[in-house]
């Protein structure tokens, strides 16, 4: 038992800097989301991607890597006590994007397309602007 404590402890104290205020959910959502979406712009274009497309075209395995990435969001949307209605929104956006992105080709398309991780954060920022307002800054906005 003695062990166990002592690796929660320093799990505990290297997690210490994820604040859990509203503000500081709200900047790693957002953070979390432009890397998943919108990191890259395809050359020639003003088209943007994120890890969710470029790690997707792995088969299946790229899937559930950025799967597990996006279930972070909803972790985090938990932690800030939202409605079971809006985890499991949240919940479907995910795993319909995951399912779909398995499709070989087509799978890989509709990850360039379907931005789940960026409806799961207009889910959050909603719940976080009527419940905490304070939260809003321009960064965050310019983001919307």
């Amino acid at each position: 038992m003695a062990a166990n404590q002592k690796i929660f402890d320093q799990m505990s104290g290297a997690l210490a800097g994820l604040d859990r205020n509203p503000q500081a959910v709200r900047q790693r959502v957002v953070a979390l989301e432009q890397v998943l979406e919108r990191a890259f712009t395809v050359p020639g274009t003003q088209m943007k991607i994120g890890l969710d497309a470029i790690v997707g075209l792995v088969p299946v395995v790229g899937d559930w890597i950025t799967g597990a990435m996006s279930a972070y969001l909803i972790w985090e949307a938990r932690n800030l006590g939202m409605s079971k209605w809006q985890l499991a929104r949240m919940s479907g956006n995910v795993a319909f994007d995951t399912l779909v992105g398995m499709v070989p080709f087509a799978g890989d398309l509709f990850d360039f397309v379907f931005k789940s991780n960026s409806k799961n954060l207009r889910i959050i920022k909603a719940h976080l602007d009527k419940y905490h307002p304070g939260t809003v800054t321009l960064e965050a906005e310019r983001l919307r």
